[in-house]
């Protein structure tokens, strides 16, 4: 245990590049390229954190200032991911994320389960929230474990279905994404999708970033984009002139130079995702692997960048307007991106779609996170958690107000019965996803003979 804190406190830019040099060396890489891989990916996500760092630097301070503008008096804190993640590692389940998200892993992929090699070992943290949840809930430590594999068992089975459209739409392949925020979002995106294609006129309508800067020119570029929402942020903010132009300049520094990050953090990664292809192809005829990775890879497209920025007043207004809400969003605002980031490929880039899609998932998800707010806390207080000034109540966007979370928690209701059927669920439906892959394959394989 002692062990697993000391990586956890290391924190992913310092865990993730040890483990990509590791994996390289078992992949037979030269261990000069495995060295510098693993580097870069390191240099990749401090370059991210310190993006979205500043988004948050920026955003934040203008979050609050709209709050007051809008007289919002809301009684739980949004403490955000880095105090979610914290809260959840430092619970008795938590303990024990990194160790059951492995075990499950290697059983999946030896039992042919899962296509994923989940290195982004630090975003355990996601099941070691939910198992902690509802060990407070039920005062019950083991079904607490229970959920957390449960919920390492579907965020496997997600990442797999949701792999095609990491390689389709973002061009990352033999990578998928076992991100717990990020990945659920894509249940949600799926009917919404099919329900948008039916509706007539709207179903036509282009907003994707490249149908947009056609249109609109100049100012459809994502760095003038950014520019905009920015002013408009500042400006319901009430700021004056001078703050309004410096959170303009910084929304737009971000839609560019978050893309850059994104890239310098995948020239780390392919030579190992190419490695990992030929290690399994050779040793394992007919069988793929994809690396799982954090969702960071992701939040630097244009489309999702737009869509977050947009969504921030937007979420700011559904925390007055929704009805049982209590939830004052703040601390997740800069991480909408790993909330989208999923819907994105789903609605082709649109970005009216991947905003509505996101309106009404954050809608319901406000209310989630007010439903979990006297758990939350309850987990942070026997953590040790140190409260912000002036807060009694807390929760967050990310992960307190994901589908997942609900899934979980109501079926922990159930007892054993609800986690342990959720978890034969999610065998089931990796099983079937593995046989029609399987089957695909074999039919491409035949038509090449």
């Amino acid at each position: 245990m002692d062990v697993i804190k000391y990586l956890v406190d290391l924190g992913p830019s310092v865990v993730l590049p040890v483990l990509i040099f590791l994996f390289g060396i078992i992949l037979k890489t030269k261990p000069g390229e495995a060295f510098r891989a693993g580097l870069t990916v390191g240099i990749g996500f401090i370059g991210i954190n310190l993006v979205i760092g500043l988004l948050m630097g920026s955003l934040g301070p203008a979050a609050q200032d709209m709050v007051k503008n809008l007289g919002i008096q809301l009684t739980i804190i949004d403490v955000g991911w880095p105090a979610t993640s914290a809260i959840a590692f430092g619970s008795a389940v938590g303990a024990l994320a990194i160790p059951i998200g492995l075990a499950v892993n290697l059983g999946m992929l030896v039992l042919g389960l899962t296509r994923t090699l989940n290195i982004d070992l630090w975003n355990l943290w996601h099941i070691a929230f939910t198992g902690s949840l509802v060990a407070v809930m039920s005062n019950n430590i083991t079904l607490g474990i229970l959920t957390s594999i449960a919920h390492a068992i579907i965020l496997l089975v997600l990442a797999d279905l949701t792999s095609k459209h990491v390689s389709s739409y973002y061009g990352y392949a033999n990578i998928s994404f076992t991100h717990g925020t990020a990945t659920p979002y894509y249940l949600i995106a799926l009917p919404l999708e099919k329900l948008f294609d039916r509706i007539p006129g709207f179903r036509n309508l282009k907003a994707d970033p490249e149908t947009i800067q056609k249109r609109l020119g100049l100012l459809g570029e994502s760095t003038v984009l950014g520019l905009i929402l920015g002013f408009i942020i500042a400006l319901l903010a009430g700021w004056d002139l001078p703050k309004v132009l410096d959170l303009g300049v910084k929304t737009a520094a971000v839609m560019l130079i978050l893309p850059r990050m994104v890239s310098i953090l995948m020239e780390g990664l392919m030579p190992i995702s190419e490695a990992a292809g030929d290690f399994v192809r050779k040793r394992f005829p007919g069988r793929e692997v994809h690396i799982g990775m954090d969702a960071a890879l992701a939040v630097g497209h244009p489309a999702t960048i737009a869509a977050s920025l947009v969504m921030i007043p937007i979420v700011l207004g559904l925390a007055v307007l929704m009805p049982g809400n209590k939830v004052l969003p703040f601390g997740d605002l800069a991480t909408i991106p790993f909330i989208v980031c999923l819907m994105v490929p789903i609605f082709k880039g649109n970005v009216i779609r991947t905003v509505i899609g996101a309106t009404i998932s954050l809608a319901f998800g406000l209310l989630l996170a007010t439903y979990i707010s006297p758990l939350f806390t309850k987990a942070a207080q026997n953590a040790g958690f140190a409260f912000p000034d002036g807060a009694s109540a807390i929760s967050s966007l990310v992960d307190g107000a994901v589908p997942t979370t609900a899934i979980f928690l109501f079926g922990a209701k159930l007892g054993y019965v609800g986690i342990i059927g959720i978890a034969i669920i999610g065998l089931v439906v990796a099983y079937l996803v593995q046989r029609k892959h399987r089957l695909a394959a074999a039919n491409t394989a035949n038509k090449a003979l």
